[in-house]
């Protein structure tokens, strides 16, 4: 006989299996959680004290079974053995159904011991024992499950970065947006998993461990950042040397007796980001001399920054001066009041404006013999905190041989008495002693944004024409600090994520202030053979190029001959107009593969 088979299925059939297939799914990671909570000698006490709770309540349920037969058989009634289990069951859950009831006062009596010992443990003690010992420590491997503990096998040239302060975050967007790989090392759960949800690259893992440091394949590491406490940096040095010699370690420190001890344990580069921002801050003054004033270089290709006030480029255009024809200097770019914007044929120059050059070392003495016969009696410059930023400060201006005077209201803090001037910087005879009313510029280096951005506010509303530089300490304040009328503002962040950047590339990043930046990047093979008056890169991306680089030297660009494929384009924007600008490149390459 034919067994005809039926091989339909219904359409709720697929998801039934899904359904099963996930609970059984479920029930093998509970089942294994299990396991490793009786096997895994950390979990073992909580194990070992749920299990004697559980002990405790089938001790009390086979206690009161045996009451409950004994005062049934007084009353007279007869109930089976289960029927007793049921009964303490049902009554220790609340639920009485009063099906089986005592007839006396005794029975009625035990029943709300039952109750009342039942409503305890069963309702309050066991659920709150079981969550505590069993469902928080499943929670806690499920979310630990989702921290990755290791960096994938095959990954090799990532920067591990020990720690996510304001540093580090910026230094995280500059790998990113170059497609450097990287992980952060997060010592606590709750920080990885947080950092994780993020968006990050994170690792669970101590950062004095050196089983971290192997699971993060720190031997195939380009580079390790330390920005913690000196202590804790040289512990890390240390732990990371036990594993590679090879490895790069970068690190910062807050103290300069710090800085030998974390070479001798093995960092490669010790960054005392104080120093450097306050050496960066004082770079900026301009003062009111014409000059040009180096800022940065790649090679023989010097970045300089020139006032324009005093002098005849005031009102008018830059099509109309034709600077070129009298020096060959590059003018790239224009700031006025802490607004930068790219130079173009039509970019009108102001009395407040600052010009950004590019040019050789001769090509800048061009530009200053033309202008200098304008310049001014020179000023000094008005510093605001004494502390390790505006210490810096000054001596960044004393090597300049630039006059300064610097407020500070800690008497523990004056070193020279002739320099400094003690007191409150919000006191306005303070800063009169100080030489505001004269100084070409003041320098705002608190620690607290909150008084940078109330003292940026006086200085311009006392001196309009002043030119003033700010530190930002918060990432958020800095459009905030330009608003006020700051005309440059400078960071612990960009400072210092630029130069770990630039230890990792080799200069090929200059930062001018808080979110513009000069980089140096290959020839887009989208751009190979094309002029830079075809690419129209200055209209189509937000960037401008300052110079190209070819064997290693770099001049500034001839805007009508074409771009050969092995050179280096020296381009300056802010991040946006970069990331356009890289975003496009790297669009163009994957489209010609």
């Amino acid at each position: 006989m034919l067994v005809k088979l039926d091989f339909r299925i219904s359409w709720y059939q697929p998801f039934i299996c899904v359904l099963l297939s996930e609970y059984i799914i479920r029930s093998m990671k509970s089942l294994f959680f299990v396991l490793d909570l009786v096997r895994n000698p950390m979990r073992r006490p909580h194990a070992v004290t749920l299990v004697k709770i559980l002990v405790i309540f089938v001790l009390m349920v086979a206690a009161f079974t045996v009451l409950f037969k004994l005062i049934m058989d007084y009353e007279g009634q007869e109930n089976s053995w289960l029927t007793a289990v049921y009964w303490v069951l049902v009554t220790m859950s609340t639920l009485g159904y009063g099906d089986v009831t005592f007839k006396s006062d005794l029975g009625r009596l035990f029943s709300l011991v039952v109750l009342l010992c039942g409503s305890t443990f069963m309702l309050a003690l066991l659920p709150f024992m079981f969550i505590k010992f069993f469902y928080e420590p499943w929670a806690e491997s499920q979310a630990a499950a989702r921290a990755p503990k290791y960096v994938p096998t095959g990954t090799e040239g990532h920067v591990i970065i020990t720690g996510l302060g304001i540093v580090e975050r910026a230094l995280v967007r500059l790998l990113k947006r170059a497609r450097i790989p990287y992980v952060v090392l997060a010592g606590d759960l709750a920080d990885a998993l947080k950092l994780h949800d993020e968006g990050f690259q994170v690792m669970h893992g101590a950062i004095d461990d050196r089983e971290t440091y192997q699971r993060a394949r720190v031997d195939m590491a380009s580079m390790v950042v330390a920005a913690h406490r000196d202590t804790t940096n040289t512990n890390i040095a240390f732990t990371v040397r036990e594993i590679s010699n090879t490895v790069f370690i970068a690190a910062t420190a807050s103290s300069p007796a710090s800085v030998d001890i974390l070479e001798l344990a093995g960092c490669n580069q010790v960054l005392q980001l104080g120093d450097m921002l306050g050496k960066a801050i004082a770079r900026r003054v301009l003062g009111r001399n014409p000059r040009s004033h180096v800022v940065g270089s790649f090679g023989d290709l010097l970045i300089a920054e020139a006032v324009a006030d005093g002098t005849p480029l005031v009102g008018r255009y830059l099509k109309d001066i034709k600077l070129n024809e009298h020096s060959r200097v590059n003018v790239i770019g224009i700031w006025n009041r802490g607004t930068f914007s790219l130079a173009g044929p039509d970019t009108l120059i102001e009395g407040s404006s600052v010009l950004l050059l590019s040019g050789t070392r001769a090509v800048l003495d061009e530009y200053d013999a033309l202008f200098c016969v304008y310049a001014r009696e020179e000023t000094s410059v008005v510093i605001v905190g004494g502390g390790r930023v505006g210490r810096a400060t000054a001596e960044g201006l004393a090597e300049q041989g630039v006059d300064y005077r610097l407020v500070e209201r800690n008497p523990q803090r004056i070193r020279d008495p002739e320099r400094y001037v003690l007191g409150d910087a919000a006191d306005l005879d303070v800063l009169e002693k100080a030489g505001i009313r004269t100084c070409s510029s003041v320098v705002v280096t608190t620690h607290d944004d909150d008084i940078n951005v109330y003292l940026s506010i006086y200085c311009r509303k006392l001196r309009p024409d002043v030119q003033i530089i700010a530190r930002a300490n918060q990432d958020r304040n800095v459009s905030t600090l330009h608003r006020t009328g700051a005309d440059f503002v400078l960071s612990y962040s960009a400072t210092g994520s630029s130069s770990i950047y630039n230890l990792l590339h080799r200069g090929n990043l200059l930062l001018l202030a808080e979110g513009l930046e000069i980089i140096r990047i290959g020839v887009p093979d989208s751009l190979v053979g094309r002029s830079l008056a075809e690419c129209r890169i200055r209209q189509t991306m937000g960037c401008n190029v300052v110079g190209i680089e070819v064997n290693g030297v770099c001049r500034v660009p001839d805007p009508h001959h074409p771009l050969p494929a092995e050179a280096n384009l020296i381009i300056i924007g802010n991040k946006e107009g970069e990331e356009r600008f890289m975003a496009q490149a790297t669009a163009a390459k994957v489209a010609a593969r």
